[in-house]
């Protein structure tokens, strides 16, 4: 008991309270920092910050107002805009009215000489804080506030990508995806899901392209492609489509329309199932006669009516054998029909056929569609020979 009291008497002492006390304004510190930067916090160290630098901003125009305009006030006003919430931001307008008001006196009337508020410079002045109020406004409404917000722009670019990513293959088998924005953005209308099935013995891949465009398409690209990748592997493969066409008129979108390709892969033999749901026909290139065959399942688009129904078409991959998957933007444009996109296409992939198709996907992009303002996306399943394999 002697020892317990002793110890209570150590841990009461001046030291031991201020090393507690330095501890919980550490982490209450520390906590306040990730919640400002989440958006979840107070903006108040921001509007401490932009209350600062308002007068100093006005003791220098006073100082010297041919070096520091009148008109530097908009500065805090644009950063508040970006940084504080609405009610934060008229507090700040206020300051920053009260110090071009001071400005106004000292300096005197505008028509007394230069470097003086002007009528002009007030209009400049009340333009950014509108704009800056517009601003706020709409981030408070979305609810991102504008720290955070290309972080979660760069979050869901980056989960579009790994959603897109093909699993490894077995030796012998070589596969490649090249997506490509309509405009250069980093958001598509096409995406990619796939997974090995079956024990991994099954590769399912699913090629989609959904109506629009870029960014216009990309929030339903992202919606979509987390639904369909949850149904992939979970239903059987001639399920697939009906549930997807089923979610998708479940949404009720406006413009809610999609095509899509499901490709089903025995890894063992190379028999394969190719399902369409409206898209464009896949390629097959044979080793023996390195020719380019259609291949294309009966369906129609998803999300147009109820109850569809898709039917497959079946084939082989041998030794050799190349299966090129890929979206409408890649083949037709306003001035070239879908046949001749597709002649351009198979032609530039002949030029692959003698060295390998590997690192072809993103170069035949280049060769077709380079300019093209529309998504593209190209998939290449290629079964190599031992000739092939064993080079690589």
């Amino acid at each position: 008991m002697a020892a317990g009291r002793e110890r209570r008497a150590e841990a009461d002492t001046l030291t031991a309270r201020v090393k507690k006390q330095w501890h919980r304004a550490r982490v209450g510190v520390r906590r306040a920092a990730v919640d400002y930067f989440r958006g979840d916090g107070s903006d108040w160290i921001a509007l401490a910050g932009l209350l600062l630098t308002i007068p100093l901003i006005a003791v220098a125009t006073l100082a010297n107002s041919v070096w520091f305009a009148p008109s530097a006030l908009v500065l805090p006003i644009v950063a508040g805009g970006l940084l504080l919430r609405p009610a934060s931001l008229l507090g700040l307008y206020a300051v920053a009215a009260t110090a071009l008001i001071v400005e106004a006196v000292q300096l005197g009337p505008y028509t007394e000489g230069a470097s003086r508020v002007t009528p002009g410079v007030v209009l400049v002045v009340a333009a950014g804080g509108f704009f800056g109020l517009v601003v706020a406004q709409f981030r408070s409404r979305v609810g991102v506030p504008w720290r955070r917000g290309g972080t979660m722009l760069f979050d869901l670019r980056e989960r579009i990508r790994v959603q897109s990513q093909l699993p490894a293959l077995p030796s012998g088998w070589h596969r490649e995806m090249s997506l490509r924005p309509a405009g250069g953005q980093s958001f598509s209308g096409d995406f990619v899901v796939a997974a090995r099935t079956n024990g991994g013995r099954t590769l399912e891949v699913v090629l989609t392209d959904v109506s629009g465009k870029g960014m216009d398409a990309g929030s339903r690209a992202l919606l979509l492609s987390g639904a369909f990748g949850g149904l992939l592997g979970s239903l059987p493969p001639h399920a697939f489509l009906p549930a997807a066409n089923g979610y998708l008129l479940r949404q009720e979108w406006e413009e809610g329309f999609a095509t899509s390709i499901h490709l089903v892969l025995d890894l063992d033999s190379g028999d394969y199932e190719l399902y369409s749901a409206g898209h464009p026909p896949g390629l097959q290139l044979r080793a023996g006669s390195g020719k380019w065959e259609e291949k294309t399942g009966d369906g129609p688009l998803l999300g147009v009516y109820d109850g569809a129904q898709f039917d497959p078409v079946k084939g082989s991959l041998r030794a050799g054998d190349v299966l090129m998957l890929f979206t409408d933007g890649l083949v037709e444009t306003s001035d070239r029909d879908i046949v001749e996109g597709i002649d351009r296409l198979t032609g530039e992939a002949d030029r692959y056929v003698a060295g390998g198709f590997h690192g072809a996907a993103w170069h035949l992009i280049e060769a077709v569609a380079k300019d093209v303002n529309d998504d593209r996306a190209l998939l290449l399943i290629c079964r190599e020979g031992p000739t092939a394999a064993a080079t690589r």
